[in-house]
């Protein structure tokens, strides 16, 4: 993890030169198993996700070499999304297409109807948000009203805002998440 914050302060081509064999190994760790994660919901077994994550490390590096990488988040979150690309060309091909809805569904965003969740757990993560994210979220997830609704409702100018705050809404969850250090498994029964 030390190794990971260290990256992320340095610009990622600096960084990549410095210590080549280091730089890869934090970011094999890192993003590996969410890499996996994703493969596996996706239909793939190890060997896949191990294939395709080869080949975004490789993608990552080139674009890192030729200095025309433009990250914006985390190098993680930026392989991550290479990998995502990379698995959904290679299980379009295998099956001859992949749904939308499925590519979507299968993405790091818990599902807020799942009945196994455990109540309690969730309920103390929204509340930990804020009044206002635990309100627009469950307007948003809860009684599935639609952006439009939630932004007439909780008076934001468009939708555009009602987006927004409802991103860094979850984005409050999903830190309160990480800083407990919980996953998925946490909240099923």
């Amino acid at each position: 993890m030390e190794a990971t914050a260290t990256l992320e302060r340095k610009r990622p081509a600096d960084t990549m030169f410095d210590d080549r064999a280091a730089f890869f190994e934090a970011l094999y760790e890192d993003a590996f198993p969410a890499a996996a994660r994703f493969v596996h919901r996706m239909g793939g077994d190890v060997d896949d996700a191990r294939d395709v994550f080869q080949d975004a490390l490789i993608v990552f590096y080139e674009k890192l070499a030729a200095r025309n990488a433009h990250i914006e988040t985390s190098h993680k979150a930026y392989l991550l999304g290479i990998c995502k690309h990379l698995w959904v060309r290679k299980a379009k091909a295998k099956s001859g297409e992949v749904s939308f809805e499925d590519w979507e569904q299968s993405m790091d965003v818990p599902d807020m109807n799942n009945e196994h969740l455990s109540a309690r757990k969730l309920l103390t993560l929204l509340e930990n948000a804020g009044q206002k994210c635990l309100d627009l979220l469950k307007s948003f997830y809860y009684d599935r009203l639609s952006i439009q609704q939630v932004a007439t409702r909780f008076g934001f100018g468009s939708e555009r805002s009602a987006t927004v705050q409802k991103y860094k809404c979850m984005e409050r969850v999903r830190n309160e998440v990480k800083s407990k250090g919980w996953l998925y498994e946490d909240f099923t029964d």
